[in-house]
């Protein structure tokens, strides 16, 4: 068996009430000790202004300008002029009074001045703090009042919410610079709650005009804190160091120099992820350190196509949704292929898929497949894609295949949190075996699996299985003003994920499941069950509800007990006789109490994907039937997925079905 990892410490039994952990693993490369990081570039500023003096005149940020009622090619900015528009910056903010150790909000989409207000951040010992609305009703207005920030870089798509009546804390902001330019009514209303406002360009001529020293951060220093989600409302501050970002750029550059295929100052990669996450965010300070270009998408998901044919990217990072519409789309077209075509693509990829199972790398498995058939799934992203990466939330095995086959790229899987600094474990292109999982331990990380009693996960025996733990220099400070919720999750040293993960004797992880009821779906959003099925069980037409979501599907779909005494009478109110049991096969009924629970979720501002677009109808209470709760009532979420599994697979074909 070939090994990913390197056992570097035994596991032990529990005992005296701790649980059982596992033995600690390393990456290959970290086998006798961790390798050293560079003191020259220490921090994430160091990183930036090394790369300005090394690669001044490369493109580096690039985005799309709307012209004659069209989307136009991509306009770039070089290096140098990114790094003189972060000085003034900078500037500016201390022109404004901004002292270090401050935290600023960026608030937008994913544009060069985004980078801009990152970078000048990092100049003058600021904090950055990411702001973004997918949290959650209100995730703007508690981060403000809980980051205590004063100055806001901010999208103007997003000043009107910003200054609305909903985001309180709005108040106790001194000032909000526009990445463009804000109307007189935005700044009217700014200027009657106290808030100073500036266009981007105006705040750049004061950082120009009132020039200021460099205040470059320490390793110690907090480079961002990033909210994520909470289990039951409120956000979580994460507490990201200088030394974690460095730590984690450092750690890439040595996991990618055993490869033959070699990052260069031509390779570009496309942005639409999240920057207020921590995938993208890693993804293009690693960027920035090789000198390489990065292009924004023009901000319309559905519309991302036209910007892969544009810029032409050669990597290509996204959550299992985004692949999962790849993979659909290439099916579709061959849909309309005609039998013999369609039979013909079904055997080269076969043919592919044989070599590289026996070994054979990807680009060298069957360049004649490649040419006949593949060449056009590569075209799809643009022609140029060396490498593809999933994160965010587990790629099904079958997707990870046909990428690997098709895409004429390198495939790979990583997994991490934010906590982590955004990588934990990461797979190795060219390794089928490594097929659903998400590969090993990364380079500056320890990771061992801790027992889970009440789950019946046990670290030992013939399938290792428990909570994963995270060790190193990538593991965040704590939870921004929580620190029992840091001393939960950290401990001696461990930070625990709250995933289940099943490791290979080679060292190789899979998740299998969550710790919390917190699930992810494919999308990457976090999903706290519990609580939603408090919020669904107020409507009078619910006796019980179990809310289920699978990580390789975007929906939420759930098993409903109505209430019976409702139920009659809304029965009876339409003409319907029928027993309880009957009336929970009728159609009518089904759509009905969709549409109470989505009224429940409009009622309580409930996000778009915390909504049920299907259920299941169940006359029968679960504490009646056998082994689905607890003796306490606590609903046994592994022996119901069981007992449900036929309807739950059939009721997600069928909302597939109407999808398309």
């Amino acid at each position: 068996m070939k090994m990913f990892a390197v056992k570097v410490e035994e596991g032990r039994e529990g005992r005296d009430g701790q649980p059982s952990v596992g033995p600690v693993y390393r990456n290959l490369i970290a086998r006798h000790d961790f390798p050293p990081t560079d003191p020259n570039l220490s921090t994430a500023w160091e990183i930036f202004r090394a790369s300005v003096e090394k690669y001044r005149r490369n493109r580096m940020l690039g985005w799309r300008e709307f012209l004659n009622h069209q989307w136009g090619p991509y306009v770039w900015k070089t290096y140098e002029e990114v790094y003189q528009e972060t000085i003034c910056a900078g500037s500016a903010l201390r022109a404004c009074g901004i002292q270090p150790g401050a935290r600023i909000g960026i608030y937008g989409s994913n544009c060069p001045q985004w980078i801009v207000a990152m970078e000048a951040c990092g100049s003058q010992s600021l904090i950055c703090v990411p702001l973004y609305d997918t949290l959650g009703p209100g995730a703007v207005d508690f981060i403000i009042d809980h980051a205590e920030i004063d100055f806001v870089f901010i999208q103007d798509k997003k000043v009107k919410e910003l200054l609305s009546s909903d985001c309180k804390h709005a108040r106790q902001l001194k000032l909000i610079i526009c990445f463009t330019s804000l109307t007189e009514e935005e700044k009217n209303r700014a200027a009657s709650i106290g808030v100073k406002s500036y266009s981007w360009n105006d705040f750049l001529h004061m950082g120009k005009e009132n020039p200021s020293e460099l205040l470059p951060p320490q390793p110690f220093n907090i480079c961002t804190i990033m909210y994520t989600s909470g289990t039951s409302g409120s956000p979580k501050g994460v507490i990201l160091t200088h030394e974690n970002i460095s730590t984690c750029i450092r750690g890439i550059d040595i996991f990618m120099e055993q490869f033959e295929d070699k990052m260069t100052v031509n390779d570009v990669y496309i942005s639409f992820l999240p920057l207020a996450h921590i995938l993208d965010r890693m993804i293009e300070e690693y960027f920035f350190h090789k000198g390489a270009a990065v292009g924004y998408f023009h901000g319309d998901i559905s519309e991302l196509q036209d910007d892969l044919m544009e810029l032409k990217p050669t990597f290509l990072a996204g959550v299992p949704r985004v692949f999962e519409r790849v993979r659909e789309g290439v099916l579709k077209a061959l849909e309309e292929l005609n039998p013999v075509r369609r039979k013909i693509f079904g055997m080269l990829y076969n043919y592919k898929l044989k070599w590289m199972k026996l070994g054979y790398k990807q680009k060298d498995a069957s360049p004649i497949a490649d040419l006949l058939a593949f060449r056009k799934v590569k075209a799809r992203l643009g022609g140029r894609v060396r490498l593809i990466i999933s994160g965010g939330a587990p790629l099904s095995s079958e997707v990870e295949e046909f990428l690997r086959v098709t895409s004429c790229a390198f495939v790979l899987q990583g997994y991490g949190l934010t906590e982590t600094s955004g990588l934990a474990a990461v797979g190795f292109p060219d390794e089928m075996c490594l097929i659903g999982t998400v590969g090993s331990a990364f380079v500056y990380n320890e990771v061992r699996l801790e027992e889970v009693p009440e789950m019946g996960y046990y670290p030992f025996g013939d399938r290792p299985r428990g909570e994963i733990c995270v060790r190193g220099k990538m593991v965040f400070a704590g939870y921004h003003k929580n620190p029992e919720l840091t001393r939960e999750t950290i401990k001696d040293g461990w930070f625990h994920t709250g995933d289940i993960g099943e490791m290979s004797e080679n060292g190789v992880i899979r998740i299998i499941d969550r710790k919390k009821n917190l699930i992810k779906l494919s999308k990457g959003e976090y999903v706290a069950v519990e609580y939603l099925e408090k919020v669904y069980c107020v409507s009078p037409t619910i006796e019980d509800i179990w809310v289920y979501g699978d990580s390789f599907k975007s929906m939420l779909i759930a098993v409903v007990v109505p209430n019976e005494e409702n139920t009659v009478k809304w029965a009876r109110e339409i003409g319907y006789r029928d027993s309880f049991s009957g009336l929970c096969s009728l159609n009518q009924l089904q759509d009905y109490i969709l549409q109470e629970l989505k009224s429940t979720a409009q009622r309580n501002k409930l996000r778009g994907f915390e909504h049920i677009k299907g259920i299941i109808l169940e006359p029968q209470p679960f504490e009646l039937q056998k082994d689905l709760v607890t003796p306490t009532l606590k609903k046994k979420r592994d022996q119901l997925l069981k007992h449900y599994k036929g309807g739950i697979e059939d009721l997600y074909k069928k909302l597939a079905a109407v999808k398309r």
